[in-house]
C-alpha cells in the first residue's frame, strides 16, 4: 500500500483531548473544563488568571456526563451509568466543598429541562422514574434536595420546555406520528394547543420573546427547508419570517439572555455559515475572526454579561484550540489544543462534491484525498454516515485524517434521508434503508470511478451504526464493487432493531414505522434488506468489531452473523468487546480497533 505522508502514529489521531468543554461561570471569574484522570472525566475550575486550579470531582468507577454553572459558585453534574450505578445528578462548590448526590433512582434516565445559572436555586428536570417509557417533570431544590412533581406526563409528551425565568411552560406531545405544541402563560395554568402537524413538519422551539406573547422557532411548516420564525403564543400562527435559506435549512439560532434577542441563525452548506441578526455580536465575530483568521470559530460558553467567551476553533485539517476572549480589553488567551500531537501542514483537505443520482437528485458529499498522491487512480474508502437522518459536515475528522493519512481517498456522502437539505430530501429516504439511499452511495463511487479518481479495483466501504448496516448492504447488493466491508456496531436486522428498541422511544414507534418500516406489514422488505439473511451473497473479507453491551445491536445475530460468514468461507475480522456498548469507550480497545482497520485494509487495497 502506498503511504501519503510520513506515517504518523495511529495513537495521534485519537488521542483522548486532555482539556475539554469548557465553561465560564456567570460572573466571569473562573474557567470550569473537563479533564481526564485514572482514565475518567473530572470536572476542574480555575481562577480567570489560571493561577489557582481545584479538581472538584474524583470518583474513580464513572465519568462525568454533562455539567453547568448552577451559580457563581456551584456546579450541577451528570455522572454516566457503570455496571452497578445508575446515572446520577450532583453538586458540587467551586472549592471542592459541599459535594452531594442529589438524585439517582434505579433504572431512570435524567433529563435536563433548564440549565445555566438557576432561579431561587431550583432546576427542572425530567425522569422515567415513575414509568420507563415517559419522562415526568420535577423541580428540584439544589440546596434542600428536595424533588417535587411539577407535571406528570400523560404519556405523550416528548420534550418540556422552559422560560428563562425556569418555569415550565411549553411541551411537545406526539402520538407518534402527529405533533403538537403546548403553551401556557403561567406555571399554574393548563397546557393548551398551540399547532399540531404531522412529524414530517418540524417546529423547534428555540425560546420566548421577550414580551413571552411569542416565540422563535425553527419551522418547515408550509416549506421545504427550516427556517427561524416568529410564532404566536395563543394562536399558533407564523407573525413573520425572521431568516431563511433557499438552499439548506436553517440549523440553529442562538438566543441571548443578556440580550433578549436572538443574536445568529446558522445553516450549513458545505460548511456552517451564520446570518447575524445583532450588530453587536456581528463586530464581535469580525474582530475574533481577525485574531484567529482562516479557522473556523464556534462561542462556546460566555458570562452572563457577554463580555468574556470561551471561543472555540476548527478547519478540516485542524482538531482546533479553545480560547478566553475579554471584549473589555480586546484579549484573546489560548486556554488549550484539543490535539497538539498533529501537525496541520500533514493533514488532508476535506473538499466539498456533488453528483446527479440515477434519479437526478443532486447528492452532496466530501472527498478527502491523500497528501502528496496523484489524484487519479487512488484507493478509496467509502464512509456511509450514522442515523441516517444525520449529516456528514465539513471539519476535523479523526477517523477520516487517519484514513488519508495511510493513501486511501477517503469518500462521505450526504445520501437521500440525509438532514440539513430539506423535507423532501429527508423524506425521499423513508423506507429505503438498503434502498435509493444505497444507490445514492453506489452512484456516488461510480462517479469517482467515471472521474478517473478511484480505482475501481481498490474500493472498501466502512461505517458505524446505520453506516456499518449501509456497508454490509453494500457488500452484498453490489459485491463487485466493493474490494472488502467493516462495520462497526452496524445493525444487521431490521426486525430486531425495532424489537431492541429502549422503552423510552416508544412513544416514537409509529414514526419509526413510517420512517424505517413496519416489520409487520414491511417484512418483505426488511428481509430483502436485512444482511442477516443474505450471508451467502457477500464474497469479499469483512471485519465486524461489536460491543457486548450494545443497546440497538443484537449481540448474539451479530455472532450468528460471523459465524455464518465463516462458514461460507469468508475471511472474516472479528473485533468483540464484552465490557463495550455501541460505542467502544475505552481508548485501548478503539486503538486495537483501528489497528486492526489498518492492517485489514491495507492488505484487501493493496495493488497486486
Amino acid at each position: 500500500m502506498e503511504k501519503a505522508t510520513k506515517q504518523i502514529p495511529i495513537e495521534n489521531f485519537f488521542i483522548v483531548p486532555i482539556n475539554t468543554s469548557y465553561l465560564i461561570s456567570p460572573d466571569g471569574k473562573y474557567i470550569s473544563y473537563l479533564k481526564p484522570d485514572n482514565n475518567k472525566i473530572h470536572i476542574y475550575v480555575e481562577t480567570i488568571d489560571g493561577k489557582t486550579t481545584t479538581q472538584l470531582t474524583c470518583d474513580s468507577n464513572r465519568s462525568i456526563s454533562n455539567y453547568f454553572w448552577a451559580s457563581n459558585d456551584e456546579i450541577l453534574y451528570l455522572k454516566g451509568a457503570s455496571e452497578n450505578m445508575d446515572p446520577g445528578l450532583f453538586a458540587v462548590k467551586i472549592d471542592g466543598d459541599n459535594k452531594r448526590e442529589l438524585v439517582s433512582f434505579p433504572n431512570t434516565r435524567i433529563r435536563m429541562i433548564s440549565s445555566g445559572p438557576l432561579h431561587d436555586g431550583q432546576v427542572l428536570l425530567s425522569l422515567n422514574r415513575r414509568d420507563s417509557t415517559v419522562f415526568d417533570a420535577y423541580r428540584l431544590n439544589i440546596q434542600t434536595g428536595k424533588l417535587s412533581l411539577v407535571l406528570q406526563n400523560p404519556g405523550n409528551i416528548t420534550k418540556w420546555y422552559s422560560d428563562p425565568l425556569g418555569k415550565l411552560r411549553m411541551a411537545v406531545a406526539s402520538d407518534g406520528v402527529n405533533e403538537t405544541l403546548l403553551y401556557r402563560d403561567q406555571e399554574n395554568q393548563e397546557f393548551k394547543i398551540i399547532l399540531t402537524n404531522n412529524f414530517k413538519t418540524s417546529i423547534a422551539p428555540v425560546a420566548f420573546s421577550i414580551d413571552n406573547n411569542c416565540i422563535y422557532a425553527l419551522s418547515n411548516k408550509n416549506r421545504d427547508k427550516m427556517a427561524l420564525v416568529e410564532l404566536d403564543c395563543v394562536s399558533g400562527k407564523e407573525h413573520r419570517v425572521i431568516y431563511s435559506n433557499p438552499k439548506v435549512d436553517v440549523s440553529e439560532a442562538i438566543y441571548s439572555v443578556n440580550k433578549g434577542k436572538l443574536i445568529y441563525a446558522g445553516f450549513e452548506t458545505w460548511k456552517k455559515e451564520r446570518h447575524y441578526l445583532d450588530d453587536s455580536f456581528k463586530i464581535i465575530f469580525k474582530k475574533l475572526e481577525a485574531l484567529l483568521p482562516n479557522t473556523e470559530l464556534v462561542i462556546a460558553s460566555s458570562d452572563s454579561l457577554e463580555r468574556k467567551f470561551i471561543v472555540r476553533t476548527y478547519t478540516d485539517r485542524n482538531p482546533g484550540s479553545f480560547y478566553l476572549y475579554s471584549i473589555d480589553d480586546q484579549k484573546l488567551v489560548k486556554l488549550s489544543d484539543v490535539n497538539s500531537s498533529l501537525k496541520v501542514e500533514n493533514m488532508a483537505e476535506m473538499k466539498p462534491v456533488s453528483f446527479k443520482s440515477r434519479d437526478g437528485l443532486t447528492v452532496n458529499g466530501y472527498l478527502t484525498l491523500p497528501m502528496g498522491m496523484p489524484v487519479s487512480d487512488l484507493p478509496v474508502v467509502v464512509m456511509p454516515h450514522g442515523g441516517p437522518d444525520a449529516r456528514n459536515s465539513w471539519g476535523y475528522n479523526p477517523e477520516v485524517q487517519f484514513l488519508a493519512s495511510r493513501g486511501y481517498a477517503v469518500f462521505q456522502v450526504n445520501f437521500r434521508g440525509s438532514k440539513g437539505y430539506g423535507k423532501n430530501f429527508w423524506i425521499a429516504g423513508f423506507k429505503e434503508w438498503g434502498g435509493k439511499m444505497q444507490d445514492d452511495i453506489t452512484d456516488g463511487v461510480r462517479w469517482l470511478i467515471s472521474q478517473k479518481i478511484a480505482d475501481p479495483n481498490r474500493i472498501a466501504i466502512y461505517g458505524f451504526s446505520f453506516g456499518g448496516f449501509s456497508a454490509l448492504h453494500g457488500l452484498i447488493s453490489m459485491p463487485e464493487l466493493y474490494k472488502c466491508g467493516a462495520s462497526y456496531s452496524g445493525f444487521t436486522n431490521l426486525f430486531t432493531y425495532f424489537k431492541d428498541i429502549p422503552p423510552y422511544f416508544r412513544p416514537y414507534l409509529q414514526m419509526y414505522f413510517e420512517t424505517v418500516g413496519n416489520p409487520e406489514t414491511d417484512a418483505d422488505y426488511f428481509r430483502a434488506v436485512s444482511p442477516i439473511f443474505h450471508t451467502d451473497k457477500i464474497k469479499v473479507p469483512v471485519l465486524i468489531a461489536q460491543g457486548a453491551r450494545d443497546p440497538r445491536v443484537n449481540v448474539n445475530e451479530t455472532h450468528q452473523f460471523v459465524k455464518e460468514l465463516k462458514n461460507n468461507k469468508v475471511p472474516v475480522t472479528y473485533i468483540f468487546k464484552e465490557r463495550e456498548g455501541h460505542v467502544f469507550r475505552n481508548n485501548e480497545n478503539r486503538l486495537e480497533f483501528y489497528k486492526k482497520l489498518e492492517v485489514f485494509l491495507d492488505q484487501n487495497l493493496s495493488r497486486e
